[in-house]
């Protein structure tokens, strides 16, 4: 199998697989794409940089689907970072898709999405480069049968792109054994002797890693790490018209998988969509300052609670869901971090919701005392 052969993901026949890769959910867009694609593809890469982007950014003469909103031009400079010898950082606010996108992008340039290490506190680099089947080294030593081949390991050796989610979660010293792989692209085994102890990155390898700005100073990355990698910031959707099909959009289909027969209620998703929006810039639509709350109000949370709106009122009435359902949905979200953030969305309810024209505003105002305490 050459660089550039991809070989064909694994169908989900039955249905079952809660969330299959990217390169599950859209084999058949990236099947067109490879059939259709007559540029100049990167060394290793499974498609050019303007089939990976149409990917990303859709195509409706080819039937490719948009799969993420957001600066086109951000996917531009992502795919150029990809094909140099840097990694790809992407960092911004929790919820702005920034894991999403690293798995488009690595299901598009390396056909599948799948060697990914999530960062922590606990993470360590046996999860990161490679460990040992115990049995095996015990019973005949270090060897490669008995090398157990983690997702850094197995993307220089197969030349695929790797995905480090939450990188600033992990100790500075689990972050540094990135520096050897992406500055000399050569990972040392030094526990075996001769031509296997070096393991040298195949064409197509490189790093996408990501980081949200909330975590921004709790294991801040090494000057020398940080060199290493092209750095880009996902921001939040702009346009309220964008996030509020966005919220409909991935909603309508979380709740197809669940079971619901009924789509979500536009106007119920208005409502929740402003909320979130005022909640998170602390300014109303009229231009009124309030309080901001210190829980995370994004898109991908403001999908979340539209999911279980739609799954309450399905399964509780067998219907799409009301604001009442919203509100007492949102309590869940406002109360993560700060107590205090439920006093302020209750204040929210009360000051900035009362008036507004509409029947689910006046439903969410009237739904107020549904938040506990």
């Amino acid at each position: 199998m050459t660089t550039t052969d991809v070989p064909a993901p694994e169908a989900d026949p039955d249905g079952r697989v809660q969330r299959p890769p990217a390169e599950v959910r859209y084999a058949g867009e990236l099947a067109r794409l490879r059939e259709t694609d007559t540029g100049e593809r990167p060394p290793g890469w499974a498609l050019s940089l303007q089939a990976a982007r149409r990917f990303v950014v859709g195509d409706e003469r080819l039937g490719i689907t948009r799969k993420f909103v957001g600066d086109p031009s951000l996917i531009d400079r992502a795919l150029v970072s990809l094909a140099t010898s840097r990694g790809l950082m992407l960092v911004g606010e929790p919820g702005t898709a920034k894991s999403l996108l690293s798995e488009l992008l690595a299901a598009a340039v390396s056909g599948t999405s799948t060697l990914t290490i999530q960062g922590g506190a606990a993470t360590t680099e046996d999860q990161i480069k490679y460990g040992w089947n115990y049995a095996l080294l015990v019973a005949e030593g270090p060897s490669t049968r008995s090398l157990v081949p983690a997702p850094l390991l197995r993307g220089m050796a197969e030349g695929k792109v790797v995905r480090f989610e939450e990188i600033t979660r992990c100790p500075l010293e689990v972050q540094d054994c990135l520096l050897s792989p992406l500055s000399d692209r050569v990972l040392a085994i030094p526990e075996l002797t001769g031509p296997d102890a070096m393991v040298f990155a195949r064409e197509g390898f490189n790093v996408i890693a990501t980081a949200n700005t909330r975590d921004r100073g709790v294991n801040e990355m090494s000057a020398a790490l940080k060199r290493r990698f092209n750095f880009e910031t996902v921001f939040p959707i702009a346009d309220f018209d964008t996030e509020l099909a966005l919220v409909e959009a991935e909603a309508g289909a979380l709740l197809r998988r669940s079971g619901v027969g009924a789509a979500p209620r536009r106007d119920v998703l208005e409502v929740l969509v402003t909320t979130f929006r005022e909640l998170r810039t602390g300014q109303t639509a009229r231009g009124d300052t309030m309080d901001r709350l210190s829980a995370v109000m994004s898109t991908a949370e403001a999908v979340t609670v539209a999911h279980a709106i739609g799954l309450r009122g399905w399964f509780l009435r067998g219907e799409a869901g009301t604001a009442e359902d919203f509100v007492s949905c949102l309590a869940g979200t406002a109360a993560k971090d700060n107590p205090e953030d439920l006093a302020r969305l209750r204040r929210y309810l009360e000051q900035q919701v009362r008036g507004r024209s509409g029947p689910q505003w006046q439903a969410a105002h009237a739904a107020r005392h549904f938040l506990p305490g």
